[in-house]
């Protein structure tokens, strides 16, 4: 018997599943706390179009910017996002944020993702 496991993004907004390709994840910091939201395509452009007023009338601080980009996805070879959900679902504890353990990742692609 074989099982397959599937890992599914979801809106955080909506509750519904987002499909490949047709959302992400979105960090963002207000007050000193870092955030994450999962948005489908509309939700990510409707987050921008709120915060754009802000954004244009605020300043960037220096050598505080922290971004990934799906440039540093395909460098990894890895969406820490997926994986980070995946083991949840196993059980396996993992931070938040920062780096996750080379053992939990080939947990993750043994699993076939």
């Amino acid at each position: 018997m074989a099982i397959k496991k599937i890992t599914e993004l979801v809106s955080d907004i909506s509750g519904e599943p987002i499909e490949q390709g047709k959302g992400r994840s979105v960090d963002f910091s207000y007050e000193g706390v870092l955030y994450r939201v999962d948005l489908t395509n509309d939700e990510l452009a409707d987050f921008e179009n709120a915060l754009r007023p802000y954004l244009e009338a605020g300043r960037e601080i220096e050598g505080q910017r922290r971004r990934t980009t799906a440039s540093s996805t395909k460098e990894r070879g890895f969406d820490p996002a997926a994986v980070r959900a995946w083991a949840a679902g196993q059980g396996i504890e993992v931070s938040p944020r920062g780096r996750i353990k080379a053992e939990v990742i080939e947990k993750f692609r043994a699993a076939g993702n």
